[in-house]
C-alpha cells in the first residue's frame, strides 16, 4: 500500500467519540433499568454498532494522521486502539450468537460485563504472542550489548520484556482469587480490571509504535526535494564514516540520484552534527569528505557543525536552509529504526521534512521500538494521566453500575 505523506492539511479530530459514546450509554442504560432480564440482546447489538463506529473512525483517523504528520503520537494511538476495538467487536459478535441460542443464560447486565472484562480477556488472548515477543526482545538485546557495549539505553528491551512477562503474570494471579464479601469482591474486581486496563494501554502502545516505526522506515519521499539533511552519529578515530554513519550518507546519495534521474532536479546535502569530545572532526566535515570523494560537487553540500543531539540537527539545519531557500521541500536521511523519532523532532522545530531509512543489523529496531515506546510516555506525561484518570474513572463507574444495580 502506498500511504501518502504530508498531502493534508487538516489535523483529524475525534471528538465526536464523545458525544456518540454518551448517547449510545444512555440507549443501553435505558434499556437497562426498564428491564435488564428482556432486552441483553439489544444492549449487545447497540455495543457492537457503537464499537464499529468507532473502529472506522480510528481507522480513518489513522490514515488522515499520516498524510497529516505521520510522525505524530496519534499515529500509535489510533493503530493501537483500533486493533482492541476490532477484538471487542469481535467478543460481542459472538457473544450475540451465544444469547441467540440460549437467551435465558444472559442479561443485559452481564452483557456490560463484558466490556469491562475486555481488557482482561484481550490480555490473556495475547499473551503467548506478548511471551514470544519479550523472548525476542531479551535476545535483540543480548545482540546488542554484545556489539554496542554495555549502557543502560541497551538493556531497555530486556527490562520492558521483564515488565510485560511478569506484569501479565501478577495481573492473572491477581485477577483469579477473589474471596470475601460481596463489597471486598467488587473492590478486588474494580482494581483487578482497571489494571488490566493500563496494561492493554501499554500493549497497545507497543503495537503502535512497532507499526508507525516500520511505516515510516520503509517510506520513500517524493522526488521533488531542494535539501536532503543528514543526520549525524559516532564516526572512527581516524576521521572516517563508521558503517552506520556511511549508510545515511549512502541513503541520501542513492536518493539524489533517483530523484535526478525522476526529475532531472538536484538537491542539496545538509551534513548536520558537531564535534564530540573523543572525534577529530565533526560529523558534519567527516560527511563532507565522504561527500566529496562519492564525486559529489562541493557547492551541492552545506555544513552545519554545531549540533549535539537530533533535535539541535533539525534545529540548526532549518536555520541554516531557511537562510537560504524559506519554501525549500526538504527531506532527512538517517538509519531506518531512527527515521520515526527523526520526524517527531523535526515537527517540534515546525520542520515539513519527511525521512528515508538506511538498512541497519536486526538487533537494533526491537530496542528502538522500546526506546519510542518509552519516549511516547515520557513527552506526553498530561496526556498519559488524563488517559489513565479516564480509565479508572470508566473502570470503576461501569463496575459500580454492574454490582448495585
Amino acid at each position: 500500500m502506498d500511504l501518502k505523506f504530508d498531502t493534508l492539511d487538516k489535523k483529524p479530530k475525534l471528538w465526536d467519540l464523545i458525544p456518540v459514546s454518551i448517547l449510545f450509554a444512555a440507549m443501553e442504560a435505558f434499556l437497562i433499568i426498564k428491564d435488564a432480564a428482556r432486552y441483553d440482546l439489544a444492549v449487545s447489538e447497540l455495543q457492537v454498532i457503537l464499537l464499529t463506529y468507532v473502529l472506522v473512525r480510528l481507522i480513518i483517523a489513522f490514515f488522515r494522521q499520516i498524510r497529516y504528520n505521520p510522525y505524530s503520537y496519534n499515529t500509535i494511538y489510533y493503530f493501537g486502539f483500533s486493533v482492541f476495538t476490532f477484538f471487542v467487536i469481535l467478543e460481542y459478535c459472538v457473544l450475540i450468537y451465544y444469547i441467540a441460542i440460549s437467551e435465558e443464560s444472559y442479561n443485559s447486565v452481564s452483557v456490560l460485563s463484558y466490556l469491562v472484562n475486555a481488557a482482561d480477556s484481550f490480555m490473556l488472548l495475547t499473551f503467548p504472542f506478548l511471551f514470544i515477543f519479550s523472548a525476542a526482545l531479551c535476545i535483540s538485546n543480548i545482540s546488542l550489548l554484545r556489539h554496542e557495549g554495555k549502557r543502560f539505553v541497551n538493556v531497555l528491551g530486556i527490562i520492558l520484556a521483564v515488565l510485560i512477562v511478569g506484569g501479565g503474570v501478577l495481573i492473572y494471579a491477581f485477577d483469579y482469587y477473589a474471596t470475601g464479601s460481596e463489597f471486598q469482591v467488587m473492590m478486588h474486581d474494580i482494581f483487578a480490571n482497571t489494571l488490566s486496563a493500563i496494561y492493554l494501554y501499554f500493549e497497545c502502545m507497543i503495537l503502535g509504535v512497532i507499526v508507525a516505526d516500520a511505516i515510516a522506515a520503509k517510506h520513500e519521499p517524493r522526488y521533488d526535494k531542494d535539501y536532503v539533511i543528514i543526520l549525524g552519529c559516532s564516526m572512527q578515530k581516524d576521521g572516517k564514516p563508521t558503517p552506520l554513519l556511511r549508510g545515511r550518507i549512502d541513503r541520501a546519495i542513492e536518493f539524489a540520484k533517483k530523484q535526478k534521474e525522476e526529475t532531472g532536479k538536484d538537491l542539496i546535502f545538509v551534513t548536520s552534527g558537531g564535534k564530540g569530545p573523543n572525534e577529530p572532526i565533526s560529523e558534519s566535515e567527516c560527511m563532507k569528505r565522504y561527500l566529496l570523494e562519492q564525486g559529489v560537487p562541493e557547492e551541492r553540500i552545506l555544513e552545519e557543525d554545531k549540533s549535539t543531539n537530533t533535535f539541535e540537527n533539525m534545529k540548526f539545519s532549518k536555520e541554516k536552509i531557511l537562510e537560504i531557500s524559506p519554501s525549500a521541500k526538504v527531506a532527512f536521511s538517517t538509519t531506518n529504526y531512527h527515521v520515526f523519532r527523526s520526524g517527531l523532532y523535526a515537527r517540534r522545530n515546525k520542520l515539513r521534512a519527511v525521512g528515508m531509512g538506511a538498512k541497519t543489523k536486526w538487533y537494533f529496531w526491537p530496542n528502538a521500538a522500546v526506546r519510542e515506546f518509552v519516549g511516547l510516555l515520557t513527552a506526553h506525561k498530561l496526556k498519559q494521566a488524563v488517559i489513565f484518570t479516564s480509565l479508572i474513572v470508566f473502570h470503576v463507574a461501569l463496575t459500580l453500575f454492574i454490582y448495585l444495580y
